[in-house]
């Protein structure tokens, strides 16, 4: 018997074991008015006897106490319980990560810049959501979608560990990157549509006013959360590249970020907007949409009863037969 899925299905009964030891110390005090008494002036005319079984009587107080117990035990019901599990996701949630690439990402306010900040976060943020499909859009002077939506969080993965600069067009065109977020979205079946667009700039560029994108985002329920990425004041940004070595060089800038515009994005579509001014920022950033937007999940248990309190109403009953044998026979007396 695996005793360790053992569970009574009448635990209350087991109280009564109580009574066990009580009626131990009962007969200890009353076990010399269990043997019978014969006066004699002399005993000098019976031979020694060897038996031991007047010593060993005592066992039968014993083996009926140890049949009390398993017929107690035996009213508490024991149980082996098998449980397995099944989940279900009942409400799935398909995420598009709307992801800034100009070349302002490579801004060095957060370490080792901005875009790598990021990546490491997105890929810490996808691990932590096994049940959702995913995909990504990066946009910087245009827009397109790098990866569909995709359950396969191995592709999605990849895809923001790849992710650089120089892709596409400068600038920052907000508009068509919410734009072809809201694109991949309008299909889904899901009953949840979450948008997670993140830009370190002011829109400057693009054919799509991003107002227009949240209008159309918000007819279609798709809530959006705006992440607006650097420091306040002065950082290091890209400038030129040195023409001898090809390295990009940097210089003092101030940052500016169209709060207002994000703050409205978010707004409108029942969405929320941060602020990530360095990379423990960023990270809680991450954490937080992370518990707003979790996938519900049910959970279903199928449990297996054997019963086993048979095994001692047998083991009980067989003692109690054995007493009464060993009483009328070994141990009987005729006094």
């Amino acid at each position: 018997m695996n005793w360790n899925n053992i569970e009574f299905n009448n635990p209350e009964f087991l109280w009564l074991l109580l009574i066990i030891p009580l009626l131990a110390i009962w007969y200890f005090f009353m076990r010399k008015k269990d043997a019978a008494v014969l006066t004699m002036p002399s005993i000098k005319g019976f031979k020694a006897t060897t038996s031991i079984l007047p010593k060993l009587k005592p066992l039968l107080y014993v083996v009926r106490i140890l049949a009390l117990a398993a017929i107690i035990i035996a009213l508490a019901r024991p149980r082996n319980v098998a449980v397995s599990k099944k989940t279900k996701t009942n409400r799935g949630i398909d995420i598009v990560m709307a992801i800034d690439v100009s070349a302002s990402m490579l801004a060095r306010d957060l370490k080792p810049n901005r875009l790598e900040a990021l990546k490491k976060v997105a890929v810490d943020f996808i691990d932590r959501r096994p049940n959702d499909r995913i995909g990504i859009v990066v946009y910087a002077g245009e827009s397109f979608t790098q990866t569909p939506i995709t359950s396969d969080k191995g592709i999605v993965k990849r895809t923001i560990s790849e992710l650089k600069w120089g892709q596409l067009e400068g600038g920052t065109a907000i508009g068509m990157g919410l734009g072809s977020a809201v694109n991949r979205l309008k299909e889904s079946t899901a009953k949840s549509k979450v948008i997670i667009l993140l830009t370190d700039g002011v829109n400057n560029s693009g054919n799509i006013d991003p107002r227009t994108a949240t209008e159309l985002a918000k007819e279609l329920g798709i809530k959006t959360y705006t992440i607006g990425i650097g420091t306040n004041g002065m950082a290091d940004f890209p400038w030129s590249r040195d023409p001898r070595t090809g390295k990009l060089q940097f210089r003092k800038q101030q940052v500016e970020i169209d709060e207002e515009l994000l703050k409205f994005i978010a707004t409108e579509t029942e969405g929320k907007y941060f602020r990530a001014t360095d990379n423990t920022k960023l990270k809680a950033i991450y954490d937080e949409i992370d518990k707003l937007e979790k996938t519900k999940i049910e959970e279903f248990k199928y449990y297996n009863y054997q019963e086993k309190y048979r095994l001692f109403v047998f083991f009980g009953l067989g003692l109690l037969v054995l007493e009464f044998i060993l009483r009328n026979t070994l141990f009987k007396s005729f006094i």
